[in-house]
């Protein structure tokens, strides 16, 4: 891996891949609990579009360190400390991020302990997070365009 060779195409496709994840979210009956489990299709839903943006979110940040910095994180629960170590994030976002990494590890492993309630409790109240993160980490790429080559 060398550094400075931050591909801006893969800043904007995995941007992207949030940004839709976190607009079909949007479009989730989530006013109730009782609207967004009346079908279970939602549920399914909403943890696909949850889960999808925030692996998209932590590929972001891999690449950022992978190109940026030339380090590799093995583990996605290692990527935010390792933005917060380079200064990508600070400290309270990259604990934050931390908690989102852990979090897409629960949907991916242990799918079968996430309920219904606890899934529309993270879609209503931190949604908003994931759209903080992935801003701090776009203003980061923006501030710093000597590491990124744009015709990538």
């Amino acid at each position: 891996m060398t550094e400075g060779a931050i591909r801006a195409s893969i800043v904007r496709a995995k941007a992207e891949v949030v940004e839709q994840m976190l607009t079909a979210i949007s479009t989730l009956p989530l006013s109730t609990l009782e609207d967004f489990t009346a079908d279970p299709h939602r549920v399914a839903a909403g943890e696909s579009y949850l889960r999808r943006a925030l692996e998209a979110l932590l590929d972001l940040g891999r690449h950022l360190l992978a190109k940026g910095f030339a380090r590799a994180a093995v583990e996605y629960k290692e990527i935010p400390a390792l933005l917060v170590e380079r200064e990508v994030l600070p400290p309270p976002l990259g604990e934050q991020f931390r908690k989102m990494a852990g979090y897409r590890n629960r949907l991916l492993h242990f799918y079968d302990e996430v309920t219904p309630p606890e899934l529309h409790r993270i879609l209503t109240e931190h949604c908003d997070d994931v759209r903080t993160v992935l801003d701090a980490l776009l203003r980061w790429v923006e501030r710093h365009p000597e590491r990124v080559d744009p015709s990538l």
